[in-house]
């Protein structure tokens, strides 16, 4: 069973119809113990970073992730549900993340922002999530984002400036652009993130 996070944040009906196409049951809740049993993990999010964190610490969704990692089970963050995993984000002052890696979330240094529409990524050899898609672009919406390497496996988009737009990291996975608004490729991506659950 694959959990999606509802905390108050996230177009959590197109998540939860683009992880039913994998065949795999999907449930979207906010209690703990599902969330914390489930095979995987989404967090989805659309917002504002410190918003999307208020909304988390209201169902102790820093500790469901937290508890999911040391337990060895996977947890998938989409967007602002990647940047809230960092340790600080600074849109709108600087805000506390859940802080499975140490670095920030800052405003990019781009000519056009929001970063929104398609966009190709520079994915690591040995990724998992983009086997098949090396030349694959994908769906963001975004104007901050992470610009440290954090994690096992990066994957790297320019606009403006380089920036993750995915971490592998063991048991935790991110992505800043949109899966489920990424037609095909996003499909794919997702079916690769289930198949290793």
């Amino acid at each position: 069973m694959i959990a999606i996070l509802d905390y108050g944040s996230g177009n959590l009906r197109s998540a939860e119809r683009a992880f039913a196409i994998t065949g795999e049951e999907v449930v979207v809740t906010s209690d703990y113990k599902t969330a914390v049993e489930a095979n995987g993990l989404v967090v989805p999010g659309v917002g504002a970073f410190a918003a999307c964190m208020q909304g988390l610490l209201a169902i102790n969704g820093d500790s469901i992730i937290r508890e999911r990692i040391a337990q060895e089970r996977p947890v998938l963050g989409i967007c602002i549900g990647m940047q809230i995993l960092f340790a600080t984000g600074t849109e709108h002052g600087k805000h506390s993340g859940v802080g499975i890696w140490d670095s920030e979330v800052s405003l990019l240094d781009a000519p056009i922002l929001p970063h929104m529409g398609w966009n190709t990524v520079e994915p690591d050899s040995s990724s998992d999530l983009f086997k098949g898609l090396e030349s694959e672009s994908f769906y963001f919406v975004h104007s901050y984002a992470a610009k440290t390497a954090v994690g096992k496996k990066q994957t790297w988009t320019t606009h403006g400036q380089k920036f993750l737009s995915a971490v592998e990291d063991g048991y935790v996975s991110a992505t800043q652009f949109h899966p489920e608004k990424s037609g095909d490729a996003g499909l794919t991506l997702i079916k690769n993130w289930v198949s290793t659950l």
